[in-house]
């Protein structure tokens, strides 16, 4: 019976613990536009999860050759402007972060991307990249409304400026009180706010891809099998009245 409880308790506590994690952040989620039809935005992705994400992300479940070829990409072009490690056309998308500087500098290794869209959602990427402060509390002088004491610094920065929280005096429970609406850069970027949100989706769309490169495949595929389906079903109902025509 103690054995019992004791596992009862165990599971409980495990399955707590993952309600907690899926019940995800406090903070309203955008809605990211995605559109894997759209190579010029997935290009565009890449380009920027190359230059910005690759220094300390890998993505070792994803291949050079396969993304420059689904994203219509020339290989000689792809090499040239989004592989800087020296690596191979057909080799797995890796990082130059040793793991153990990695743990020393934040914390934590930086997590492989390659399936984060599946994990998180298409929201909460677009979201959480548009959701930096300036917060001189943490080490790297940020912090995120979506994922509070995030370890990892604004890379994006130099795009987007200094991002700052702004709040509003509204009336709390009977009392004035300041409230998050949201947060605001200082224009120091080098995009505007309209054409950072649009870059952070392109960034978003491609992470969508990666995290599963056979979507729009598997799409094509399944209104075939919808086809081959309704014509079974009709020949299965004629054939089902041919041979019981004669039953009464």
């Amino acid at each position: 019976m103690k054995k019992l409880i004791k596992s009862t308790l165990l599971v409980a506590a495990s399955l707590w613990s993952v309600a907690t994690l899926a019940a995800g952040p406090t903070v309203p989620l955008d809605k990211a536009k995605i559109d894997l039809h759209d190579k010029a935005s997935l290009q565009r992705g890449a380009q920027l999860f190359m230059n910005y994400c690759l220094g300390c992300h890998s993505m070792q479940y994803q291949r050079y050759n396969r993304t420059f070829k689904d994203l219509e990409i020339p290989e000689d072009l792809g090499m040239e402007n989004l592989q800087f490690s020296g690596e191979k056309v057909g080799d797995l998308i890796t990082n130059a972060m040793d793991s153990t500087d990695a743990s020393k500098w934040f914390g934590t290794p930086a997590p492989d991307l390659t399936l984060v869209a599946r994990v998180r959602g298409a929201d909460w990427i677009y979201t959480y990249l548009r959701s930096f402060y300036a917060d001189e509390s943490r080490p790297f002088g940020v912090n995120n409304a979506v994922f509070p004491n995030v370890g990892m610094p604004h890379v994006l920065e130099e795009l987007q400026g200094i991002p700052r929280q702004t709040t509003e005096q509204r009336l709390v429970d009977g009392e004035m009180k300041d409230v998050y609406v949201g947060i605001k850069t200082d224009g120091s970027g080098m995009l505007t706010t309209e054409e950072y949100d649009k870059a952070v989706n392109d960034l978003t769309n491609f992470l969508v891809y990666t995290g599963e490169p056979m979507m729009l495949e598997q799409r094509r595929i399944g209104w075939y099998v919808f086809g081959f389906l309704i014509v079974f079903l009709v020949f299965s109902v004629l054939l089902k009245r041919e041979f019981f025509k004669d039953v009464k």
